[in-house]
């Protein structure tokens, strides 16, 4: 856990790069460290990830494992959220179900796995024509989208929004897939192969 006598760091953009300085009072607030992720990239992104997983509003999740949030379990798309969770875990992430502040776009999780720290919208898919809809509103929340697919989807299709998502979205970094036991991640990269189609259908239908 991060001691309470450490101070935060603001960044402060100059010609040569980035300078961090000690903000005169640190902000404990977890609702204020998820808004400023809308303005960080980079190291910074994942250094404010990485420090609010240490923030102590976050328990362990009842009767899960590696799965941890601020509460909030009652909530309309709460089943959605934990059945997501649950299989982030058992593909070895642990997983941290973020808050939503209020007048802010939030995402719906931080996954961590071997130090490396991700955000990521939920969507979880139960029509078989959602999936280009469902990426689009999660511009603004998060530049990685994690589909949860609950449907006979058509890969053909999906690999289409994908790509849509994508040529749409220029901060996008990733698509996420979950369908049954599978894990199959898609970044922009790929997208632009011309062998995408053929690629993504051999990890969708395999």
């Amino acid at each position: 856990m991060i001691k309470e006598d450490i101070v935060e760091y603001n960044i402060v953009e100059e010609e040569l790069g980035l300078t961090w300085i000690a903000a005169d009072e640190p902000t404990r607030d977890l609702d204020t460290l998820l808004k400023d992720l809308h303005f960080l990239h980079g190291a910074a992104f994942v250094s404010q990830l990485k420090y609010i997983t240490t923030h102590r509003s976050f328990t362990l999740v009842k009767n899960e494992i590696d799965i941890y949030s601020t509460g909030g379990e009652h909530g309309e798309d709460y089943d959605n959220i934990l059945n997501a969770a649950r299989k982030a875990v058992e593909h070895g992430y642990r997983v941290f179900i973020l808050p939503n502040p209020k007048n802010t776009r939030t995402p719906d999780f931080i996954f961590e796995k071997r130090g490396n720290y991700k955000t990521f919208d939920l969507k979880t898919i139960t029509g078989k024509a959602s999936a280009g809809t469902r990426m689009m509103e999660s511009i603004g929340q998060s530049n990685r989208v994690l589909l949860n697919i609950n449907t006979d989807y058509n890969a053909r299709l999906l690999a289409s929004d994908i790509r849509t998502y994508f040529e749409v979205n220029a901060e996008a970094i990733e698509v996420l897939i979950f369908k049954g036991k599978k894990l199959i991640s898609i970044d922009r990269n790929l997208t632009l192969s011309s062998l995408f189609n053929k690629i993504f259908r051999k990890r969708y239908e395999k």
